[in-house]
């Protein structure tokens, strides 16, 4: 009997000093780790609204960034849209302009099937979703515009289905309109 609390104790401490030594590695390195995210993120934004020189967050049911030329003039807006795909969380960053016409979309983050819903990090599939309205944004196998992956139906659907549920969250004020007095 005192030969296995003996052997308890001794894995007992070898996994509290195991711990102790990850968790002040997690410490080190968890600063890191967020500052390499957030540098991922502003590129990625800067890369689906590339006429933006700065952007400023809003935060509401939707966290977005309002773009602006050198001049402080809107010049669109950058959100990142994310569902849970075929095997994973598919998360895109999203650049449209003041008119919510869809600039440009990047594939942030995803862990898809190899050769099948990971081909939506290809420019080729992120292409078609340029110019596309909110309205536009259906599968081709439901009848949209938008044409799917080969073997990756379900991909495209989380892709397409992210951005147009993000865009209805999105709290844009509306244009104000200036009635001219003649």
């Amino acid at each position: 009997m005192k030969y296995y609390l003996k052997l308890g104790f001794v894995l007992l401490l070898i996994t509290a000093i195991a711990s102790g030594i990850l968790a002040y590695l997690n410490t080190i390195t968890q600063p890191i780790i967020e500052e390499n995210q957030r540098i991922a993120q502003e590129k990625a934004r800067k890369e689906v609204l590339p006429s933006a020189a700065t952007f400023e967050e809003v935060n509401g049911d939707l966290t977005y960034y309002i773009g602006k030329d050198a001049e402080e003039n809107v010049v669109g807006y950058t959100f990142a849209a994310s569902l849970y795909g075929y095997s994973s969380n598919v998360k895109t960053m999203v650049g449209i302009n003041p008119d919510l016409i869809i600039e440009k979309i990047k594939i942030i983050s995803q862990a898809e099937t190899p050769g099948l819903g990971a081909n939506c990090e290809k420019s080729e599939f992120q292409e078609q979703f340029s110019g596309k309205q909110k309205s536009e944004l259906l599968v081709d196998k439901d009848g949209g515009a938008i044409e799917s992956l080969t073997g990756a139906t379900i991909t495209t659907r989380t892709i397409t289905n992210s951005i147009k549920a993000a865009m209805n969250k999105l709290d844009i004020p509306a244009k104000e309109t200036i009635l001219e007095v003649e």
